[in-house]
């Protein structure tokens, strides 16, 4: 899978996301895919404060990114 494919099913997963984030107040944001396989995420919003942000993004984040994208090894949070 290109470069341009990876991103737009990277992208594709977060939208799946997103519309439970932002019932929570908060949202996500793609900042890069480092080699294929390590996709660096912003969460914004009422997620940076949120006290199980990281288990969002393991279970939820990270499970709907590989789904569409199963090259995926981790998704890191940088926010």
């Amino acid at each position: 899978m290109e470069a341009a494919e990876l991103k737009q099913n990277v992208e594709k997963a977060l939208e799946e996301i997103r519309p439970f984030l932002n019932n929570d107040g908060g949202d996500i944001r793609l900042v890069d895919i480092e080699d294929g396989k390590r996709v660096k995420v912003e969460l914004q919003g009422a997620c940076v404060a949120c006290n199980v942000n990281q288990m969002t993004l393991k279970s939820g984040v990270e499970m709907t990114i590989k789904k569409y994208a199963p090259q995926i090894e981790e998704v890191i949070d940088v926010s």
